[in-house]
């Protein structure tokens, strides 16, 4: 059986309430003024910025950002998530005929929390989070762990993102892979717009 790894926020599920929120909570927290929604969203995503400096102003995540981001974000990541229009009946589509999973660089807990709230949680055999890993997209060793995990070729997998550290992580470990632009991030090019297309691009892959 072929396997598909969808990233989760900005793929599945829009989570962008919860998310800057918390950023802003933690933010607020820390001395900073809040940042606007958009500019939250399209950051969180680029590989070229170094999160923990962009948005805290350290090199590294702290353990105190930590503890205020996951306090804040257990209490609230439930308000206002919601699955993107047509994900349930895709997943639902695709669920007899492929392994389907989860490779995010949210934690593996809140991704399983927020899947289950949204009702699609069992229809993934793995969810695997950035507490999984040492090393999060768009490091590979996320894909590798899944494909090792379900003993699938790369060549028989598909990944599909909203990020382009979603595409370099597939990339780098030799598996195709399909930019979403419902998600977080604004593409110019290379991404696709409708779940019709997904569809497509995903049969074209394994038929």
């Amino acid at each position: 059986m072929a396997l598909i790894m969808f990233d989760m926020d900005g793929t599945l599920i829009n989570s962008s309430t919860p998310l800057v929120n918390t950023i802003n909570y933690v933010r607020e927290n820390l001395g900073f003024d809040t940042l606007e929604r958009e500019l939250i969203l399209e950051s969180v995503n680029d590989p070229k910025i170094n999160a923990a400096q962009f948005f805290y102003g350290t090199a590294d995540f702290t353990l105190e950002q930590q503890k205020l981001f996951e306090e804040y974000y257990d209490a609230n990541c439930l308000n206002g998530l919601e699955l993107y229009s047509g994900i349930k009946k895709l997943i639902d589509d695709l669920s007899s005929e492929f392994t389907l999973t989860v490779a995010t660089n949210a934690n593996s807990f809140f991704a399983k929390k927020m899947l289950e709230h949204l009702e699609v949680g069992h229809y993934f055999n793995t969810i695997l989070g950035y507490d999984s890993v040492i090393n999060p997209k768009p490091h590979p060793e996320m894909v590798n762990k899944i494909l090792d995990k379900h003993n699938i070729k790369n060549t028989r997998a598909q990944l599909i993102g909203d990020s382009h550290k979603d595409i370099m992580a597939a990339t780098k470990a030799g598996v195709d892979s399909v930019l979403v632009n419902w998600g977080f991030s604004n593409h110019k090019e290379d991404a696709i717009e409708t779940i019709e297309e997904l569809e497509q691009r995903i049969f074209q892959k394994f038929n």
